[in-house]
């Protein structure tokens, strides 16, 4: 196969780890310059130059809270290889665990500083390129509990709404401009963040896939970061050309119901009908 993303440039933040970083080689495995951007400055540096140095990839240190650096490591992109194509919005924590009734507000505040703030800086400054260029793809993490409710903390939850809603707004918007606007929702995957949540260590990944295979509605079968990088590989090419405002879901079926056990009425049995008669006499 071709490559996918030959001559296009792309901008990841979250990039240095976890599913920014598997997003990041396979963007450039299929012909994609990349601006890499994350606090995480050594590992960020050392992933950059492993994917190719300044000709396919550079680092610039971002923390997404600072409008001022996501609005540089956008024009980074232009800057050094000329245009952006698609921008990545990738960066996240866990954020602030534990009932809303003793969840400090800084806390809170920080969270929704990251995951929604973070976001709407990377909208932003994406725009204002891909408008003038009259095309571009626009990318967010969202997650499952983003769709759903009960599976992730408060703050977590409200972020990864706000990402879907601002995903349909944003596409509404550029439509007119040519540029696609979606998001991903994740389900659990084997990541560092995911790990450190399972079994309290960021770089036991082994223990985690085990744990998620067992829990996965698709038998045996965990989700893994490069699962998110596919996803955000077609959204970014032009095979996603005619998908906007979409919220991807890459969660082996558990915002469908599907589970482990599989659903209810799994065996057949004559149809049940009106006062306790059953079949179809």
């Amino acid at each position: 196969m071709s490559q996918r993303l030959r001559d296009k440039v792309a901008v990841i933040t979250g990039a240095a780890s976890g599913i920014g970083a598997a997003t990041a080689k396979t963007y450039v495995e299929q012909g994609a310059k990349v601006v890499l951007g994350d606090i995480q400055d050594d590992v960020g540096a050392a992933l950059a130059e492993a994917l190719g140095g300044t000709e396919r990839a550079v680092f610039c240190h971002c923390n997404v809270t600072s409008e001022a650096e996501v609005q540089a490591l956008v024009d980074t992109a232009v800057s050094t290889f000329g245009q952006i194509d698609v921008m990545f919005n990738c960066a996240g924590i866990v954020g602030a665990v534990g009932p809303m009734s003793t969840t400090p507000a800084d806390e809170w505040k920080l969270t929704i500083d990251i995951m929604v703030n973070g976001v709407f800086y990377g909208m932003k400054h994406a725009t204002r390129h891909m408008k003038e260029a009259g095309s571009g793809s626009i990318i967010s993490m969202s997650s499952t509990a983003g769709v759903m409710g009960g599976l992730g903390p408060h703050a977590y939850a409200a972020a990864k709404h706000a990402v879907v809603g601002m995903t349909k707004n944003l596409a509404a918007e550029m439509g007119s401009f040519g540029v696609r606007v979606n998001c991903i929702a994740p389900a659990g995957m084997a990541t560092p963040m995911v790990a450190e949540v399972i079994t309290g260590n960021h770089q036991n990944l082994d223990d985690t896939i085990a744990a998620l295979a067992e829990a996965s509605p698709l038998k045996g079968r965990a989700g893994l970061a490069q699962d998110v990088a596919n996803a955000a590989l077609w959204l970014a090419s032009d095979e996603s050309g005619y998908t906007s405002g979409l919220t991807l879901t890459v969660d082996a079926g558990a915002t469908t119901g599907s589970t482990p056990e599989g659903p209810a009425f799994a065996e057949y049995q004559p149809m049940m009908r009106e006062a306790g008669r059953t079949g179809l006499d």
